[in-house]
């Protein structure tokens, strides 16, 4: 009977009512719009970042990220295929691929650049780094000897395109100077800019020609989903344990990542309580013109002996009902608004440090569409409780005078 009368009681103030659950609705929409996109963001940047560079999780010796880009050369993995073939046994772990770091001296003939580089398995690679983009000619493939991948700012800084010979220049394992001659075969585009200014990519078998070695710095290992990295790491951690290896996961390996989520995760915060604030403003407007012009009605109620307490529930289970329903409101039309945004795609900006733009969308993540049907009800019988506790508290004389 009590959310009966509630129900009949905001029935019958249709524009008030209707104000109110447009606020509501628009504010739990709003929530789950910009949780959805931040949810994207997320997602499309970790994909970014594990596709074009980092792979899910590498393996390497130990210091080799501290000390290892100097003399990448005094952090081999010894045994690196027994290694690979061990990783490959993880569930999981869908691939391995062997990376061997290199710095050295690009030559075109007319000047030098300095460059990072990188000896790959061309064709895992390729599978791995679908956000690595080729501009120019075509990807490097295990058939290519002498083939060599450059990126878009070494390509642009040495004048260079596909079909045309370059000479690399470094110091072998053993200090000595060792120089091939390659055939640029494509010019890429990854994630990263920075990386793309210096980095070069070659064939695994002509890295350890150059640097007189068979090893390998990095085993990079590719999942079937990104979701079972951690459990993966755990495993990859337990067959290492107590070995000269370790290990990091993407997210370890990318600080950019982790400091792009924890700003979002406090614009997020922030936007949670200016929007839980402005449906409470407009909520608590909304009932304190509904209550005030129901003094007499009230007053009437409390003289027909009932309590405050009576009186006050049933502002309240008003006040329920309003939130229910403007919230589950909100979260059908944010939810439409999500599918509608989503099929056709927002075109987006290179993020910092980038030079890929991407296409965005709003991902509907059940957590964020509860969290924001919860935060819509909880503003609304917060700001229904105020006017009541007054409204009740309100001596009965005064409250019929309000009709006279």
């Amino acid at each position: 009977m009590l959310f009966t009368l509630a129900l009949r009681n905001v029935l019958r103030q249709k524009l008030r009512t209707s104000m109110t659950l447009t606020a509501i609705a628009f504010g739990v929409a709003g929530l789950i719009l910009s949780g959805g996109f931040i949810k994207d963001i997320f997602i499309q940047l970790g994909e970014a970042i594990i596709h074009s560079q980092t792979g899910h999780i590498q393996v390497f010796k130990k210091d080799f990220l501290d000390k290892g880009s100097r003399k990448p050369e005094k952090y081999l993995i010894p045994d690196s295929a027994a290694v690979a073939g061990r990783l490959e046994t993880i569930d999981s772990v869908d691939s391995v691929s062997e990376r061997l770091n290199f710095s050295g001296l690009l030559n075109n003939g007319r000047r030098d650049l300095a460059i990072i580089g990188e000896g790959i398995e061309a064709e895992k690679e390729a599978q791995l780094g679908t956000y690595l983009t080729i501009t120019d000619g075509r990807q490097l493939t295990d058939s290519d000897r002498f083939g060599l991948l450059a990126g878009q700012g070494v390509a642009h800084a040495l004048g260079i395109k596909p079909g045309d010979h370059v000479t690399l220049v470094l110091n072998t394992a053993d200090g000595a100077l060792n120089s091939i001659e390659f055939e640029v075969v494509g010019i890429f585009q990854s994630f990263s800019k920075d990386f793309d200014a210096r980095a070069i990519r070659i064939p695994l078998a002509a890295a350890r020609e150059l640097l007189l070695t068979d090893g390998a710095n990095l085993m990079v290992l590719t999942l079937h989903d990104t979701g079972a990295t951690d459990s993966a790491y755990a495993q990859v951690m337990q067959q290492i344990a107590n070995g000269p290896l370790d290990a990091r996961h993407w997210r370890q390996l990318s600080d950019f990542y982790d400091k792009t989520i924890q700003l979002y995760d406090r614009q997020f915060g922030v936007l949670e309580w200016i929007i839980m604030f402005m449906v409470l403003l407009s909520v608590i407007n909304s009932i304190n013109m509904s209550t005030f012009e129901r003094q007499s009605e009230l007053g009437t109620l409390r003289a027909l002996g009932n309590r405050p307490k009576d009186v006050f529930r049933l502002l309240m289970a008003e006040g329920l009902v309003l939130g229910i329903t403007g919230a589950s409101i909100g979260v059908l039309l944010g939810i439409a608004v999500a599918l509608l945004a989503s099929a056709i795609g927002i075109p987006m900006p290179p993020p910092p440090n980038a030079n890929v733009g991407y296409t965005a969308f709003i991902r509907i993540v059940p957590e964020i569409v509860i969290k924001a049907w919860l935060i819509g009800l909880a503003a609304t019988v917060l700001a229904a409780t105020l006017p009541a506790r007054r409204t009740v508290r309100t001596p009965i004389v005064d409250a019929l005078r309000q009709g006279v």
